[in-house]
């Protein structure tokens, strides 16, 4: 079954129907929405399918009218003994890449109509032409005819720890759902296990093949890596019931007391590593039940090309996580830390998170102030939290406008190049000529340090 379960309790019976005696027919609430529980699961076996099955045995068991919309067993003996007996709704089949895939028959549900519907894997992706593109959007279907739906979902379908669950595992996961789907779930319990007890599920077998548990134990089912997956989970779980306004907190103060409202600012570059900043940022604003912005500063021209596409995808990461994005203008690389903070403060931000390359020895050599440096003297209170991010294909840093900064212009680069086919003792004479005098003397201190040691 379920394990330790963590969970906000309702007497869900009492919710759904009242049953009008003499007659024996149950009566829904007029216009009511449906019940939405979904078991969070840390890894495959931790046991959520049976969680969910079970259930619906025991409601079912209670004379609560229950279906199983959707269930994947894959032949584990522990599933598929509690699907037997309950009652499931026929799946439709589409074709999908030369066969036969099945889905959800969401019409056939809202057809059949019962009290509770019972959807496994609540981040599934629907193959084309169906209903929708993924799982959890026909769930919403149902909870819309006042259905109450029992689901599933894996920690790692989440979409603000995808990359940090792919980090762990070694495997990126393709089909994820927006956190914000998952934290609006009127329960959300976690199917809790020790990472010791899945391993003996593995190794008996009751989770994949004997030839495949033991590549899997060695793999990512190892210790260390469970542990590092229900941490996440229990982090996770822990920031949603912090985050729950309906949440009995003694003392506090009501709306508009003065208590500031946490704002994290994810300050994007344009570059690939915007995905790994706004995910970071989002983890942050859940785990203080803050909001989420996003905030790209362009060029006066805007964008470029080749940074749309990217934007694009960023914007929309950022509104499937609950976030805002924003497009700031700026005159120049030398503005951007005066846009950002202005922005900043214009929104009541209190944390900004910036990405940064790792810088090389001889990047050392020719020191330049950087922009998150620039924000952290300037930032009057706000907190700053500095990502390593991998260095991008023109080696540029790669945080909020510094890998515009870092592209040189044709007479820099012809500068240079001239310094590299000068002799050292020339090199103090160029910088002089060049307006970095104040360079020289460090510079010319190193090289007679360089001679000297060779």
């Amino acid at each position: 079954m379920s394990g330790n379960g963590i969970e906000a309790t309702h007497d869900m019976a009492a919710l759904i129907t009242t049953q009008h005696e003499a007659a024996g027919t149950t009566y829904r609430a007029a216009n009511r929405r449906g019940w939405l529980r979904i078991y969070l699961g840390y890894a495959p076996g931790a046991g959520t399918t049976s969680a969910l099955l079970g259930e619906g045995r025991r409601r079912a068991e209670q004379g609560t009218d229950v279906v199983v919309a959707y269930a994947e067993t894959h032949g584990r003996p522990g599933p598929s003994a509690l699907l037997a007996g309950l009652e499931v709704v026929p799946p439709a089949r589409m074709p999908y890449r030369g066969t036969m895939a099945e889905e959800m028959d969401v019409a056939a549900v809202l057809a059949r109509r019962p009290q509770v519907a019972l959807v496994d894997e609540f981040a599934h992706s629907n193959v084309p032409g169906g209903r929708h593109a993924t799982r959890w959007q026909d769930v919403e279907d149902l909870l819309e005819a006042g259905i109450d739906v029992i689901s599933t979902v894996g920690i790692g379908n989440l979409d603000s720890l995808a990359d940090v669950v792919e980090k762990i595992t070694g495997a990126a996961l393709r089909q994820t759902v927006p956190d914000p789907v998952v934290r609006a779930a009127d329960e959300v319990e976690l199917v809790d296990l020790a990472p010791e007890a899945l391993r003996d599920r593995m190794a008996c077998g009751h989770i994949y093949a004997p030839w495949e548990a033991e590549a899997a134990l060695g793999g990512w089912f190892r210790i260390g890596n469970l542990s590092m997956l229900r941490e996440l989970a229990l982090l996770w779980l822990a920031a949603k019931l912090a985050s729950d306004p309906q949440r009995y907190r003694p003392g506090r103060c009501d709306s508009g007391s003065g208590h500031a409202r946490e704002r994290v600012v994810a300050a994007l570059g344009g570059g690939p590593e915007g995905e790994l900043l706004i995910r970071r940022a989002a983890r942050i604003a859940d785990r203080c039940g803050g909001d989420l912005l996003a905030v790209h500063a362009a060029g006066p021209g805007g964008p470029a090309a080749a940074d749309r596409a990217v934007l694009t995808a960023h914007r929309q990461l950022t509104e499937s996580l609950g976030g805002t994005y924003h497009q700031l203008t700026r005159l120049t690389d030398e503005d951007v830390p005066t846009t950002l903070l202005a922005f900043a403060h214009a929104k009541n931000a209190t944390q900004l998170v910036f990405g940064a390359t790792p810088r090389t020895w001889s990047a050392g050599l020719w020191p330049r102030t950087s922009i998150s440096s620039r924000v952290i003297r300037r930032g009057g209170g706000i907190g700053v939290h500095i990502v390593t991010c991998a260095p991008t294909a023109d080696s540029a840093p790669s945080a909020s406008g510094e890998r515009n900064q870092g592209r040189r212009t044709t007479q820099q680069r012809r500068r240079t190049v001239t310094e590299l086919n000068t002799p050292r003792p020339g090199r103090v004479r160029l910088a002089a000529r060049w307006g970095r005098r104040r360079s020289a003397p460090v510079r010319a201190t190193i090289h007679g340090r360089w001679a000297s040691w060779r």
